[in-house]
């Protein structure tokens, strides 16, 4: 493979890394397919996941801190 591919793929992979795993975890927590009536509820529920995922992010980040002296 030529190296300005491997390149190309090094920054494309740096980026799919950070964007791939809330997507998933999204995905995990509603299913592949929103079932509820209407766009307003289906971008309430998109949300609250969001909100969810985000609560725990800062909740491991809280506890990983580490005091400095």
């Amino acid at each position: 493979m030529p190296t300005y591919i491997k390149r190309a793929n090094s920054a494309r992979s740096k980026v799919r890394a950070l964007v791939e795993h809330p997507f998933a975890d999204q995905k995990q927590r509603t299913g592949p397919r929103i079932r509820t009536m209407g766009l307003s509820r289906a971008t309430i529920k998109i949300t609250m996941a969001n909100m969810a995922c985000n609560i725990r992010r800062l909740i491991y980040h809280e506890t990983q801190r580490v005091e400095c002296t």
